[in-house]
C-alpha cells in the first residue's frame, strides 16, 4: 500500500507553519524512520498518514485514497497508529479489552478478533497481563498495550511514535524483535524517534527533518555521514558510527557488525 505526500503544508494557526511543502513517497513493505529535533515535525507528518491531521496544502494518500476525503476511522483499517504518549490512546479496563478494541471495530469475526489479540500480546511480551488494568501498569508497559493494541489491526501500515520512550534494555530488544517481524510480514513500518541506535539499527531508510521540512531522505547507510544535514536537525549519528569516524573507518558504519568488518 504505497503512501505519497505531495507537497503539503500544514499550519496549526497562521502563525504556526509546522510543515512546509513535505513531500515523501513511501513503498508498500518500506521501513522508514523519521527523525530530527522535536518541534521538526515529525508527528506532524505522521499525524498525516492516517488522516488525524489534514493538509493546510498539497495532498497526502494512502493506497490511491486521499485522506481528506476518508474519515479516520476508515483510515485506520490502513494505518495503525501507536501514539506518543499511550495515555492519549487507552481507554479499556483490560489490557486485553484494549487489545481488541481496534479489530472488533474493522469487523474481525470473534475467532479472529482472539487470534489477533492473543498473537499481539505474544510480540509485546503482554500475554500475562491481559487481565490487568493497563494504568495499573508501568508507563513503559502501557507504550507496549498502546502498541499491542495497533498490532491487533493488522493494518498494512504501522506507524510507531517514540516507540523506545521509558524502555529499558529489554524493552527496546522487543521493540526491535517486534519492526522485524514486522518487516518480515511485509507490512510497511514507519517509526518517529529520538533514538538514533534504533533507528540505524532497524530501519532501511531515514528522513531527517528540521523546521518543518525534509532535510535528507535516503539509505541509512549514507544518511548518517552528511555532516551538514545532521548538523542544522541538531542529530548526531549512532554511537558506533562516531566511534568509527575518531578510528579513522571512514563512512557508513552504523552498526556492530560493520564495525567488526572494518576492523578486518
Amino acid at each position: 500500500m504505497e503512501i505519497v505526500v505531495d507537497n503539503i503544508t500544514f499550519a496549526y494557526a497562521p502563525e504556526v507553519v509546522a510543515l512546509k511543502e513535505v513531500s515523501l513517497t513511501i513503498q508498500p513493505g518500506e521501513s522508514v524512520a523519521i527523525i530530527g529535533e522535536n518541534g521538526a515535525g515529525k508527528s506532524t507528518l505522521a499525524k498525516h498518514l492516517n488522516g488525524l491531521l489534514r493538509p493546510s496544502a498539497g495532498q497526502v494518500s494512502v493506497g490511491g485514497w486521499d485522506t481528506r476525503e476518508h474519515s479516520p476511522a476508515q483510515l485506520a483499517a490502513r494505518v495503525g497508529f501507536a501514539f506518543q504518549n499511550p495515555d492519549d490512546q487507552l481507554f479499556k479496563r483490560s489490557v486485553y479489552a484494549e487489545t481488541a478494541f481496534g479489530p472488533e471495530n474493522l469487523g474481525f469475526s470473534d475467532e479472529e478478533v482472539e487470534m489477533a489479540v492473543n498473537d499481539a500480546l505474544l510480540m509485546t511480551g503482554l500475554t500475562a497481563d491481559a487481565g490487568k488494568h493497563p494504568h495499573d501498569l508501568h508507563s513503559s508497559q502501557r507504550r507496549l498495550v498502546a502498541l499491542a493494541a495497533t498490532l491487533a489491526m493488522r493494518t498494512p501500515v504501522v506507524v510507531i511514535d517514540e516507540p523506545t520512550i521509558g524502555q529499558d534494555a529489554s524493552g527496546v530488544g522487543r521493540l526491535r524483535e517486534i519492526v522485524q517481524q514486522l518487516k518480515e510480514e511485509g507490512r510497511t513500518v514507519v517509526a518517529i524517534s529520538h533514538h538514533i541506535d534504533f533507528c540505524a539499527r532497524n530501519f532501511a531508510r531515514i528522513v531527517v527533518m528540521a523546521n518543518g521540512r525534509i532535510l535528507s531522505d535516503g539509505p541509512v547507510q549514507e544518511a548518517f555521514t552528511k555532516e551538514a544535514v545532521l548538523a542544522e536537525a541538531h542529530v548526531e549519528p549512532p554511537q558506533i558510527s562516531r566511534l568509527a569516524s575518531e578510528l579513522g573507518m571512514g563512512a557508513g558504519v552504523i552498526d556492530n557488525e560493520a564495525f567488526l568488518q572494518a576492523l578486518d
